[in-house]
């Protein structure tokens, strides 16, 4: 759910929270304005298929390959998973995926087809650590992307993907000190800083990445 603005529905309460727990913070939600990350529809099969894709590619390009394999399957998405296994590889491979991906789809698909891979309504009752040893056994599927699902798919409210080069990016530029050089911030650091963001660290990492949508738009 989200209110007429299209804003989260807690927005107002996480961004008290964070602006009084860390003030560089204060100023890029300032600049970036209310939070709206808001919880995709669609089956954990879907968001799974759409986080392999979109792995170590740029949006533009993933979303165009993602597209593509989209086309090729039903309209239903709870038979996406039936409809992988009828298609060859010489096909999938046409939409732009490369091998390893292609693997991963393959096992996810079949995993899926065989009830290993927990869809909404058993992940509501799990944890977040305990969803991400579970989404991790597909191949292909780290901690980077199982973080995207509980994000992004999910909706949860407490997740940092320290190892995200855009956070790692967006870190770098909203905490960096003046005359700094360094592109990417230290995981380590994000992880202590990230400390007072709790409970609202995805909110957290959401406004990062806005700051590298910022550092874009900023002549």
């Amino acid at each position: 759910m989200s209110d007429s603005n299209g804003h989260h529905p807690r927005s107002e309460e996480i961004i008290a929270h964070l602006s009084a727990a860390d003030k560089k913070l204060a100023g890029l939600i300032e600049q970036a304005g209310p939070f709206r990350l808001l919880p995709a529809n669609g089956t954990i099969f879907s968001g799974l298929l759409k986080a392999i894709v979109y792995q170590q590619l740029s949006g533009k390009a993933a979303g165009t390959i993602h597209g593509r394999v989209i086309a090729l399957l039903p309209k239903k998405p709870t038979e996406h998973a039936a409809a992988i296994a009828t298609l060859s590889d010489e096909t999938l491979r046409g939409a732009g995926l490369s091998r390893n991906k292609l693997l991963s789809i393959r096992d996810l698909a079949a995993r899926s087809s065989e009830g290993l891979v927990p869809e909404r309504k058993q992940l509501v009752k799990m944890d977040d650590e305990a969803i991400i040893e579970s989404l991790t056994e597909v191949r292909g599927v780290g901690r980077w992307t199982a973080e995207m699902i509980l994000m992004f798919t999910l909706g949860r409210l407490d997740v940092l993907p320290v190892a995200d080069l855009g956070i790692r990016k967006g870190f770098a530029l909203t905490y960096a000190k003046k005359g700094a050089t360094e592109d990417l911030a230290e995981m380590d650091a994000i992880t202590k800083q990230g400390r007072r963001w709790q409970p609202f660290r995805s909110a957290a990492a959401w406004y990062l990445w806005r700051a590298c949508d910022l550092a874009k738009t900023t002549p």
